[in-house]
């Protein structure tokens, strides 16, 4: 199922790496909201998509926008992953019920019981404006996000 550019994106409400709620209706009207949808904490393309976040992460998280990297792992697992990988922004469990947020944004694989690679940018007002889904085994171009959020 793939999501409508120009839609209302859907909302959700995740639990963070230190346990607190994060939900993406709270940024409207504040910020637009890139999400990033990765296959699991501590593998190697995840980690070299999220590291490229981390060292530049003034052009995806800041007065403008917000950052969510999201999957299927559990709290406690990505903590211990944004703590070895020095992740400043939000890591997101997406755990329970399994994969139900990268079900509703279309990138669940039910069958692995993970999420696929898509990252989604969301406008203040909560509409869908860019997206972009790979494979597993396919690394995203971060400068594509940059693009897409100049462009809002």
């Amino acid at each position: 199922m793939a999501l409508e550019i120009g839609k209302a994106a859907p909302d959700f409400t995740l639990k963070n790496q230190f346990g607190e709620d994060v939900t993406l209706s709270s940024f409207k009207g504040k910020k637009n909201v890139v999400i990033v949808f990765y296959p699991f904490a501590f593998s190697g393309i995840c980690t070299g998509e999220l590291c490229t976040l981390r060292d530049d992460l003034g052009a995806y998280q800041n007065d403008d926008s917000e950052l969510l990297a999201i999957s299927c792992d559990a709290m406690y697992s990505l903590k211990a992953f944004g703590e070895a990988e020095g992740y400043k922004f939000s890591l997101l469990a997406d755990f329970w019920p399994h994969g139900a947020t990268a079900n509703a944004y279309g990138v669940f694989n039910a069958e692995r019981g993970l999420s696929i690679r898509g990252t989604f940018i969301v406008d203040k007002e909560g509409i869908l404006r860019w997206q972009v889904v790979n494979g597993p085994g396919d690394a995203r171009n971060a400068a594509d996000y940059k693009t897409a959020l100049a462009a809002i």
